[in-house]
């Protein structure tokens, strides 16, 4: 199974945002999206931690109400959207592979399964491992995978992928390669495939999450 990168289809298309999403859905594929929580909590798909990248406001995200995130983004064109009107548009049809950024507090990841418990698609992922671990004690049923990044080791990889309850592993394309990696019995994904000689390269033997091609 592949995913779209954040729904970046191709150039055309940006990064989080419902549009971007619904082309991912309309070319049959499920997308990897991350998610922030607002000052009022709501969840949000977002990038990064503040507003700075994209909007040039040096403000966080965790700072700020919704009504205020999206009354910015929508004055750059920008609208950003809640996890809420992702997963509408989804009608449970596709996969979501939902990268929660932060460390969230256990009140807020139980808010998280709640919203989502009619989606049986949704699969929540992170570089915060906490945050996996938390929601496996709030309800071990609800699908969930590590994300890795380089330096982490193979033996690290490998170690972490046995954690009864984990569906999957996330990891950066350069452990694609390795023999350890790929004999793992686990499901795993890998992470940023950017040009068409990659993605025909490895995805007939690999799942891959991949963007403008």
């Amino acid at each position: 199974m592949h995913l779209i990168h954040r729904g970046i289809v191709n150039k055309k298309y940006k990064e989080n945002l419902l549009n971007s999403f619904k082309q991912s859905f309309k070319k049959g594929f499920g997308i990897e999206t991350d998610i922030h929580a607002t000052k009022d909590q709501k969840f949000i798909c977002y990038h990064d931690f503040t507003l700075k990248k994209i909007f040039k406001k040096k403000q966080s995200i965790k700072n700020l109400n919704y009504k205020k995130i999206k009354e910015i983004s929508l004055k750059d064109n920008k609208p950003i959207p809640l996890l809420q009107d992702l997963l509408k548009i989804s009608k449970n049809k596709f996969y979501l592979f939902i990268e929660i950024k932060p460390k969230f507090s256990t009140k807020l990841l139980k808010k998280l399964i709640n919203e989502t418990s009619k989606y049986s698609k949704c699969v929540f992922i992170s570089f915060k491992h906490q945050n996996i671990f938390k929601i496996l004690k709030l309800n071990k049923k609800t699908k969930v995978g590590l994300s890795f990044a380089p330096p982490t080791t193979v033996k690290s990889i490998v170690k972490k992928s046995i954690i009864k309850d984990i569906d999957c592993l996330i990891l950066d394309k350069s452990y694609i390669k390795n023999n350890k990696i790929q004999e793992l019995k686990i499901k795993k994904y890998f992470y940023t495939i950017k040009n068409n000689s990659e993605f025909k390269k490895y995805n007939k033997k690999n799942n891959l999450i991949f963007e403008n091609l």
